[in-house]
């Protein structure tokens, strides 16, 4: 992870016990102003002890202007610099987002959602792993269908 520099981990400010990569990503993609003041001393000394976590936090930062706005010529500058940045993941993250940019423009730009239908597979899906082996159709079609009303 981004932690692991020549001068050892980063050690948090309040009990001098070294952040854990995770603690430091959790930290990296939470939006400043929701930090509570112990979680901001962390933050200012894993940036003034990693310079990769704080371009990771500059990267993070610019990624919230980037969903936020609207349109593709705010994007391309995001997505370039990204591309170019020595930060492996970023630059993937990127290379995956230009390769399907019609796709991310439409999701971030249009009000429609195929949300309803995805919850409707992985809960198809869901059952369906869970009676693997232990049921037939009939099973299946009586936990998927409603049940028959009769008058």
């Amino acid at each position: 992870m981004f932690l692991a520099i020549s001068l050892g981990p980063v050690r948090d400010p309040d009990n001098g016990h070294a952040i854990s990569p995770v603690v430091a990503a959790a930290l990296c993609i939470k939006p400043r102003g929701l930090l509570t003041p112990r979680q901001a001393r962390k933050v200012d000394a894993l940036k003034q002890g990693s310079d990769a976590f704080a371009e990771c936090d500059a990267w993070q930062c610019a990624s919230t202007v980037f969903f936020g706005a609207r349109g593709r010529k705010h994007w391309t500058p995001w997505i370039d610099d990204a591309i170019d940045s020595d930060i492996i993941p970023i630059m993937r993250f990127a290379r995956v987002l230009r390769r399907d940019i019609d796709a991310v423009n439409n999701a971030i730009e249009l009000p429609w959602s195929n949300g309803q239908a995805e919850g409707q597979i992985n809960r198809l899906k869901t059952l369906k792993r869970a009676m693997y082996g232990r049921a037939g159709a009939e099973l299946l079609r009586a936990r998927m269908l409603p049940p028959r009303h009769t008058n």
